[in-house]
């Protein structure tokens, strides 16, 4: 697994970016840069089974949220893939990605949040996760300071 982070800063307070960040309607927003139309299922407190799904739910990721601190910090745990709705484990497809860890950290930056994502993925995504995560992030920040302006 190769590890990569990326950080942006928000203007917007740290309540306000969680919210963004993992909230059903703007999650569909920002994730749009890894695919458009996906979502999840489940929520983010520690211990809770979530899957992360794409147009139709056919295909994602099944997790549990590993630590879950509001508004600081987030690690979720990724178990496996879900094709065609199953949820798979063992394959060598899911032993590609699982076990994982994709975590979120939230930081007072003076009157701004700093997020920081930090994820494992298989050498194979590093390129995609790389561009994608930048452009995912800016979609985060824009919707946090145009929600933050009104």
């Amino acid at each position: 697994m190769k590890r990569i982070r990326h950080s942006i800063t928000i203007r917007a307070s740290r309540d306000a970016v969680w919210a963004a960040m993992l909230g059903p309607e703007t999650y569909r927003v920002w994730t749009t840069p890894f695919c458009e139309g996906s979502y999840y299922e489940g929520s983010w407190n520690t211990g809770d089974r979530i899957r992360f799904l794409g147009p139709g739910g056919e295909g994602g990721m099944t997790s549990v949220i590993a630590e879950s601190r509001p508004p600081e910090f987030v690690s979720i745990k990724h178990l496996g893939i879900v094709k065609d709705g199953v949820e798979d484990t063992t394959s060598p497809a899911a032993t590609a990605w699982a076990p994982s860890f994709e975590s979120y950290t939230f930081v007072d930056v003076g009157g701004a949040t700093e997020v920081t994502a930090e994820l494992e993925t298989p050498p194979d995504f590093e390129a995609f996760m790389d561009d994608a995560w930048p452009k995912a992030l800016a979609k985060l920040k824009e919707i946090c300071e145009e929600s933050a302006s009104r």
